[in-house]
C-alpha cells in the first residue's frame, strides 16, 4: 500500500507538471519556453502514467531526457538551421562572452564599450557572470554555429556529469527513497527542465555546489573544495555555499581547511587573474555594478519578489531593501558562528535558508533562482537520516567511558 501511495503522488506529480508545461507551451510569452513546453508535456504525461509501469526510480532519467536534453536538442538543432527564437539570452551572452575571451582575452566590454553600443543592444553587452562563464561559449567561438556549439550543450554536460556524480556518493549513505527526491527536484521539476532547456547557464552551477555538499559528506573535503571552487569560477551565487561549507570543514577538525579553501576560493581567484589584468574596470562594470543596479541600462531580473518590490514601491526602496538583505545575511552568519553545522546535511539547510534570503530580499531577482534554495532542501532531506545517526553516535557514550 505504501509502494502504491507513493506512486500515486509521482504520478500526481508529473501529471502537474504536464499541466503546467501545457500551459507554458500555450500562453508564455517567451518563445524557447513555448518550444520547450510543445515537447515537455508529453513527456511528463508519458511519466504519470509510466511510474505504474516500470517503477519510479527508472523514470526518472527517462523524463529528464525527455523534459529537458529532448527539448534542449531540438531547439539548438533548429537554432542552428537559423531560427532566432530557440534560446534565451543568456546563452548568447555567454557565447558572446567565449568569443571575447578567444578575440581580446577578457570575456567583458568596457563601459565606454558598452556606452558606445546602440541603446538597444546594450543589454546583451553586459555579461554578469564570472570569468569562468566564458569556456562553455568557446566551443561555438572556436568551431561555428552548430547545434553542438551551442552553450545549453555544454551547460547539460556538465550538469548531468555533477548529477550523477553526486547520486553515486550518496547510494552508499541517504535513503534510496530520498535521494529520489533530490534527482527529481534536480532533473524532473519545470523549475530546473525548463532552465537547462532554454537557458541553463545556472544548472551547472547548482550541481557542482551539491557535488560539493555530497563530497563533503563523505569526508572528501578538498575535492568538496575543487567542486564549489569551479561553481564559483562560474558564478558569485556559489560563494555562499562555499562560506557554510568552510564552517563545517572548520567544525569538523580535520586539519583540511587549508585543502578545502585552495579549491573553494583559490579557482574563483585563479579564473579572475587574467580578467583583470587585461581590463579590471571591465569586470567592476559587468559582474558588479551591473547586477547592484549601477549599469549603463537595467537588470531583466526583475520579478516581484520582496526585494524586488520594496525597492520599486517606496522612496529608497533600493536601500531598504539592501539593508534588509545585510541583516538577514548577518543573523545567519551569526547563528553559523553560534551553531556551526556538524553535517553535510545541516550545511545544505543553512544553504537553502542563506539563497532564500538573497533571492526574496535582493532588488533584481528573478522566480528561476528559487531552483538553488528547493535542490538544497531536497538534499538536506536526503541526507536527514543519516544527519540523526551522527548526532546519536556523537552522544552515544564510548566503550571506556560508558
Amino acid at each position: 500500500m505504501t509502494d502504491l501511495r507513493t506512486r500515486l503522488i509521482d504520478a500526481t506529480c508529473y501529471a502537474l507538471c504536464a499541466a503546467f508545461a501545457g500551459v507554458t507551451a500555450l500562453t508564455s510569452t517567451l518563445l524557447p519556453h513555448r518550444a520547450w513546453g510543445a515537447i515537455a508535456w508529453i513527456g511528463y504525461a508519458a511519466a504519470a502514467l509510466a511510474v505504474f509501469a516500470i517503477g519510479r526510480f527508472r523514470v526518472v532519467p527517462l523524463v529528464f531526457a525527455a523534459t529537458a536534453l529532448l527539448p534542449l536538442v531540438v531547439e539548438s538543432v533548429q537554432r542552428a538551421a537559423g531560427r532566432t527564437d530557440r534560446a534565451q539570452e543568456e546563452v548568447l551572452v555567454v557565447e558572446q562572452m567565449g568569443q571575447r575571451l578567444a578575440d581580446t582575452g577578457t570575456p567583458y566590454l568596457g563601459h565606454a564599450a558598452i556606452a558606445a553600443l546602440p541603446d538597444a543592444e546594450r543589454l546583451m553587452g553586459y555579461a554578469p557572470y564570472q570569468p569562468g562563464m566564458a569556456l562553455f561559449g568557446l566551443p561555438r567561438a572556436a568551431f561555428g554555429a552548430s547545434w553542438w556549439t551551442d552553450a545549453r550543450v555544454w551547460f547539460a554536460v556538465v550538469t548531468v556529469f555533477s548529477l550523477v556524480y553526486t547520486m553515486s556518493l550518496l547510494r552508499p549513505i541517504a535513503p534510496a527513497d530520498r535521494s529520489l527526491r533530490l534527482a527529481q527536484a534536480v532533473a524532473v521539476l519545470p523549475l530546473c527542465t525548463l532552465t537547462l532547456a532554454t537557458g541553463g547557464d545556472d544548472l551547472p552551477v547548482l550541481t557542482l555546489c551539491l557535488l560539493a555538499c555530497a563530497l563533503a559528506a563523505r569526508d572528501r573535503y578538498g575535492a568538496a573544495g575543487i567542486a564549489v571552487g569551479l561553481a564559483g569560477a562560474l558564478k558569485l551565487f556559489a560563494l555562499p555555499v562555499a562560506l557554510v561549507l568552510l564552517v563545517l570543514v572548520i567544525a569538523a577538525r580535520t586539519g583540511r581547511v587549508t585543502r578545502f579553501a585552495l579549491g573553494a576560493f583559490g579557482l574563483p581567484v585563479l579564473a579572475l587573474v587574467p580578467a583583470l589584468l587585461v581590463d579590471a574596470h571591465a569586470y567592476i562594470e559587468n559582474a558588479l555594478r551591473f547586477p547592484a543596479g549601477h549599469g549603463l541600462v537595467t537588470s531583466p531580473a526583475q520579478s516581484p519578489l520582496p526585494g524586488h518590490l520594496i525597492a520599486e514601491s517606496t522612496a529608497g526602496g533600493r536601500g531598504i531593501a539592501l539593508a534588509l538583505l545585510v541583516l538577514a545575511g548577518l543573523v545567519i552568519a551569526v547563528r553559523l558562528v553560534r551553531r556551526p553545522p556538524r553535517t553535510a546535511g545541516s550545511a545544505a539547510a543553512y544553504i537553502a535558508a542563506g539563497l532564500t534570503a538573497a533571492i526574496m530580499l535582493t532588488p533584481s531577482t528573478r522566480f528561476g533562482y528559487l531552483l538553488y534554495p528547493v535542490a538544497f532542501l531536497a538534499l538536506w532531506w536526503s541526507l536527514r537520516r543519516v544527519d540523526v545517526d551522527a548526532t546519536e553516535d556523537r552522544a552515544a557514550p564510548s566503550p571506556v567511558t560508558g
